[in-house]
């Protein structure tokens, strides 16, 4: 959390968890010279992808020029090799790996052979950059690349030797292993989740790390005490009652991230919709309307929108191609202002991101580096019954439909009689006013036909619940008699007469007189008349 909002939210779980990071010994798959690219059999459902400049170069700050050779003379079928994965598997692809190992640890990333030494670009000070590549240098062993991360800014010599001597054992354990095990085997794996962030993100700057597991807790303590003692009084074991997440309002934050449209203090909005291509926000000015003059109500909700777009982009974990749709504005300086806003509010954004700037449309473009999921592909799913199109066919539609369907399917059936159940809205289409809908249908099927509106069905769905004698059917279907009393919900007053309340049992619709005031009551209800679709009552 940043500024008390919610700025990242990185998630683990037994059955999902993270990839990134881990090396495999592989088998050579397939080798696609089309492509220049290979798959290759780590060991997971899907096999790993390789890009020919992947095979001896990374991706890290300063690497060296990539090689240009064609895949099918680095790699051959069958052969087996070690890769790192760089990027989480999704959707319908396999995860995506590299030849050249980085191994982090808190100060210092081993690139074994790599022999240069890097030093992160967050590091601004030319002279700080100097002194840790001068140390750094005294340290480098052999053909053993080095980058220096920016947690190391500050730190002394003795500090980044120990991180080495570390990494220099682990790399040395891989090795054997590697020689020891046979393809497709997992050689490391990155550290779990909290001992992650407290390795790679908890530095002087924050304030503190709760953690509200002891076990946990005990862990983090523990690698803090080995990697930074000084910030070992800053790590926290959260006791209280109320769950961590709803005392700092992470909850209503990630029901936010997940939700399509986001608010903004102004009154303004943003929308986000999501595409596998490309991400497109589009901010308006929503219930702002200012107190100046219209250009100015525009700058303020843009530059409002930067500051949460980029927030928004960091919390969803958003990558790819980003177009913004900022509301138009007329004047240079306006537009200015606002892309050095965008620009100043992604640079705690620790995924590589840029803004392109404006395209001849008058969009904002950004990237941004996509390592894993999203968000919302880790905590939500396409909708089954939609199959996240976001929409589902109107009452009308779907009530000719099922028409036309039940047509069919009972003219082949000799039953006398029939209950059907559907979604209450389109079961009123399809009894239609006094029944008379319902009564067509009858005579062209020439069988009784019982209709109970239920909210538990799919709009577009139906059941045909009984068959049978009609009194069979009858008694099933009117759950009411005359003279009963009930005490009933009044959910809705009646459509046509809003003097009358009505109430429903198993979707059975009870009309009540006089109870049109009365939504939300539980009221005692005599039943005076019962219909096949509805039954009419008085309040007792």
């Amino acid at each position: 959390m940043e500024k008390g909002k919610l700025v990242e939210l990185d998630i683990e779980r037994p059955l999902q968890y993270r990839v990134v990071g881990n090396l495999y010994k592989g088998i050579v798959a397939n080798v696609l010279p089309g492509m220049q690219a290979a798959f290759i059999d780590i060991g997971l459902e899907k096999n790993a992808f390789l890009y020919v400049d992947d095979v001896f170069t990374d991706e890290s700050e300063e690497s060296p020029p990539p090689s240009r050779a064609t895949i099918e003379k680095l790699l051959r079928v069958g052969e087996e090799i070690m890769v790192q994965v760089i990027k989480e598997p999704f959707g319908s692809k396999g995860a995506r790996v590299t030849g050249q190992i980085t191994i982090p640890g808190r100060y210092l990333v081993l690139v074994p052979g790599a022999d240069y030494i890097g030093v992160s670009r967050r590091i601004e000070s030319q002279t700080e950059r100097e002194r840790l590549r001068r140390e750094v240098e005294k340290l480098k062993p052999g053909e053993l690349g080095l980058i220096v991360r920016t947690v190391a800014e500050g730190v002394d010599n003795e500090v980044m030797e120990q991180d080495l001597q570390f990494l220099v054992q682990l790399w040395n354990r891989i090795l054997t292993r590697f020689q020891q095990k046979t393809a497709p085997a997992i050689l490391y794996q990155d550290l779990s989740l909290t001992c992650r962030i407290a390795r790679d993100l908890f530095v002087e700057e924050f304030s503190s790390f709760l953690v509200d597991d002891e076990h946990e807790y005990d862990k983090v303590r523990e690698i803090v005490d080995y990697i930074s003692p000084h910030l070992k009084s800053k790590v926290k074991l959260y006791k209280e009652k109320e769950p961590i997440f709803e005392r700092y309002g992470v909850e209503k934050e990630i029901e936010k991230a997940l939700s399509r449209q986001v608010w903004l203090k102004s009154g303004g909005y943003l929308v986000f919709d999501e595409t596998e291509a490309l991400t497109v926000v589009d901010v308006n000015t929503g219930r702002y309307i200012g107190r100046r003059n219209l250009a100015d109500t525009i700058l303020k909700t843009n530059l409002e929108a930067a500051e949460e777009i980029a927030r928004q982009v960091r919390l969803r974990d958003i990558g790819g191609i980003i177009i913004i749709d900022f509301i138009d504005m007329s004047v240079e300086d306006h537009r200015r202002k606002v892309i050095d806003k965008l620009n100043a509010s992604i640079k705690n954004d620790r995924t590589k991101t840029y803004v392109l700037g404006l395209t001849n449309l008058g969009l904002v473009e950004m990237t941004r580096k996509k390592v894993r999921q999203d968000l919302s592909e880790y905590l939500q799913q396409s909708c089954p019954y939609c199959s996240g199109s976001g929409k589902v066919l109107t009452p009308l539609v779907v009530s000719t439909r099922i028409e036309s369907e039940m047509k069919s399917q009972l003219q082949q059936e000799k039953s006398e009689a029939v209950l059907v159940e559907m979604h209450h809205e389109v079961a009123a289409i399809i009894i239609g006013t006094g029944g008379v809908n319902l009564k067509k249908l009858e005579e062209e099927l020439s069988r009784r036909i019982f209709i109970r509106g239920a909210e538990d069905v799919h709009i577009e769905k139906y059941r045909i619940v009984a068959r049978g004698s009609q009194k069979e059917i009858q008694d099933l279907a009117l759950p009411v008699k005359v003279g009963e009393v009930l005490d009933l919900t009044i959910e809705e007053p009646h459509s046509t007469n809003q003097n009358h309340g009505i109430a429903r049992i198993h979707g059975f619709v009870v009309n009540i007189e006089n109870a049109g005031d009365k939504v939300g009551q539980t009221v005692e209800v005599e039943i005076k008349d019962v219909n096949r679709t509805f039954a009419r009552g008085v309040l007792k």
